[in-house]
């Protein structure tokens, strides 16, 4: 994760040498400053922020280029001689990358991780969250490889350049304090000034010159320079024409400073304007003093600037410190949705894992819209997240090894069904073998699923066997074994049936019940193909004249309890309104699940869709009259219990 805090501000005002040390006035060795010379500016850095080191560059719009475009706008960074300066880029395209990257594999079908930390940047070893059950080539590989092999290169080249500049600021030390004692050799000679001032003149320009130092040296060396300058004033008996210039000259210089810092109040990036700040006060301490008439004035302008910078400053920290403990809540609310959905225990179908995927995602993208956390707090909160993102797709990836097996382990059992199958398909024991196949159809519905791409593949061949099989035992059939008139006599059946006219005596009921179970059963075998079909139509139309017929019991079954029912409604009297609601809705109960049942075994068949239409639509007329009843039944309902109170209240 490449977020970090950026650091609280600066005071206003710190100790810093009062400049009326610095212009003391040659011949007045004893002079006490002025109290307006005594005020205290502003604390400053020694270096400027890493960004400050940064070349100045046209504006790039990272987020319009593609992949490629980024990958190549980082070589052409790094082929820059200054692409060490160039840090603020260099992480503008790591980061236009990778999010280009995750939008790219969310909208492959592959799950895209959060933005890898610098330390997993450094590593090329960025973690992506699985998203699919089955392993799915990565397209985006190559691009990303090479944009982590050379963002690798350029976090090993930008250490080494942190470490020469480190170097050099050591060697920049020596050479300052080199100066220093040239200085103070100087200020002991007691040679003309003609011959002195030049010299001290070209001693301050080599310090000028001299780049930054070691912070921790820059103010104790800072202050020893500043008052061997102050030194060489008191005790050089230097021209007044000489002197005087040398005061415009600074006055000159840092009134040019107080125009630069006046300029930077202006600056909507607060930002960058305190650091531009910083290196204006590192200049105007390395310029002498002005006259005593401007030394008050010039320094009281450049405090006000240096004031309003660091004011605008402190307010833009403490608006970030409040929007950073808000963006901690709703981080901290996202962790919690996120453990939430990952410690669910009733995730049960790949359905459920695809949705609360996409819910996760929709989460991460929420998460990166939000800015940075408290310094304090930010790292932890990020860790949080990962961790309960990291447990969702670990429990994930667990589901789906896990089906896969399941999936595997059912095509095994489905493979030995068909080669059951493929075994019995020659056999002229006609009889056993059907009842054989029947079982292996029973089995093979208890089964579980099997891998897409293999279940048509395996249903095929399955069916094949029984085909040529029952195909075999059709076209041997014995004269009195005419399956395909067996199918007319069982179609003309179930016509009779659809013509019966339902009496109210339960005794003609019972008996016209035993009758067509009767025919039904003397009635032999129809062609296999047949057989599904026309059951179903059998069931159909029992069931439409009589209520208590199941189609799921054995014959004996059916008869005796058939019969049971029908001599309890002949002992009782007329049904209630309200209990014959009930008995018509238990009826349809039992019709819309022997629909759902046989849409069940169709739907694997070829040719049969018409049948499942079929069905489809019993099963919509058969819930919308359930609803009719459940209002009609709950009325009914309702009036009862008012006539029970009536009758309560009579008592």
């Amino acid at each position: 994760m490449n977020e970090e805090i950026n650091p609280d501000p600066l005071k206003n005002v710190s100790d810093v040498e009062d400049e009326s040390k610095v212009a003391a006035e040659p011949e007045v060795k004893a002079e006490a400053a002025p109290e307006a010379e005594k005020a205290a500016e502003p604390e400053v850095k020694a270096e400027a922020a890493p960004e400050a080191e940064e070349a100045a560059k046209p504006e790039v719009n990272y987020a319009a280029m593609t992949l490629s475009e980024l990958g190549k706008a980082f070589e052409d960074l790094m082929a820059d001689p200054e692409s060490m300066k160039l840090n603020k880029e260099a992480e503008a395209i790591k980061s236009a990358f990778y999010k280009k990257l995750s939008k790219a594999k969310a909208e492959a079908g592959l799950e895209a991780p959060l933005e890898p930390t610098e330390e997993e940047a450094e590593n090329a070893e960025v973690e992506t969250a699985e998203s699919e059950p089955a392993e799915k080539v990565n397209p985006f590989e190559a691009v990303e490889n090479g944009f982590k092999e050379i963002y690798s290169k350029y976090k090993k080249a930008r250490a080494e350049y942190n470490k020469k500049l480190d170097e050099e600021r050591e060697e920049n030390l020596a050479k300052k304090q080199q100066v220093v004692e040239e200085l103070k050799t100087l200020i002991d000679k007691q040679d003309d000034v003609s011959a002195l001032f030049p010299e001290f003149r070209t001693l301050q320009a080599r310090w000028r010159e001299i780049g930054p130092v070691p912070q921790q040296s820059f103010r104790e060396l800072n202050e020893t320079y500043q008052f061997n300058v102050e030194r060489f004033y008191d005790k050089v008996q230097i021209n007044r024409e000489m002197r005087d210039l040398d005061f415009k000259k600074n006055l000159e210089v840092k009134e040019g400073l107080c125009q630069e810092a006046e300029k930077l109040a202006e600056n909507e990036n607060i930002v960058e304007a305190f650091h531009e700040l910083q290196k204006l006060h590192e200049r105007w301490k390395e310029y002498g003093p002005v006259d005593k008439e401007h030394r008050e004035s010039i320094w009281e302008r450049f405090k006000e600037a240096t004031a309003v910078i660091n004011k605008k400053y402190q307010a833009y920290f403490e608006d970030q410190k409040d929007k950073q403990v808000e963006n901690l809540a709703e981080k901290t609310k996202l962790c919690e949705e996120v453990e939430a959905i990952a410690a669910k225990e009733d995730i049960k179908s790949s359905s459920d894992w695809n949705n609360l995927t996409k819910q996760i995602i929709d989460i991460q993208a929420s998460w990166r819209k939000i800015g940075f956390a408290t310094k304090k707090e930010n790292q932890k909160i990020y860790d949080r997240f990962r961790a309960a993102c990291d447990k969702f797709f670990d429990r994930k990836r667990e589901f789906y090894t896990e089906f896969k097996d399941s999936m595997n382990s059912n095509m095994d059992k489905k493979l030995a069904l068909i080669e059951k199958a493929e075994a019995l398909k020659t056999s002229t024991d006609w009889k056993a073998a059907a009842e054989a196949f029947k079982e292996l159809q029973k089995e093979w519905k208890e089964i579980g699923s099997v891998p897409r791409k293999k279940s048509e593949q395996l249903w095929k061949r399955f069916r094949a066997a029984a085909d040529e099989f029952f195909a075999a035992r059709d076209s041997n059939a014995k004269p009195g074994e005419n399956y395909h008139a067996n199918l007319e006599a069982k179609k003309k059946l179930i016509e009779e049936i659809k013509a019966f006219e339902p009496s109210s005596d339960a005794q003609v009921m019972s008996d016209a019940l035993q009758t067509y179970l009767d025919k039904w059963q003397t009635i032999g075998f129809v062609p296999f193909k047949e057989k599904e079909g026309v059951n179903a139509a059998f069931d159909e139309a029992m069931k439409s004249k009589f209520p208590d017929y199941n189609p799921h019991d054995n014959f004996a079954g059916r008869i005796q309890r058939g019969a049971r029912r029908i001599g309890e409604r002949v002992q009782r009297t007329a049904l209630s309104e309200k209990d014959r609601l009930i008995q018509q809705y238990n009826r349809l109960q039992e019709e819309i699940k022997t629909y759902e049942n046989n849409i069940g075994f169709f739907a694997n068949s070829k040719g049969a869709q018409s049948f499942v239409d079929q069905f489809q639509k019993k099963i919509d007329s058969a819930k919308a009259q359930l609803k009719e009843l459940e209002g009609k039944i709950r009325g009914l309902g309702q009036s009862e219990e008012a006539g029970e109170e009536d009758k309560k209240g009579e008592e």
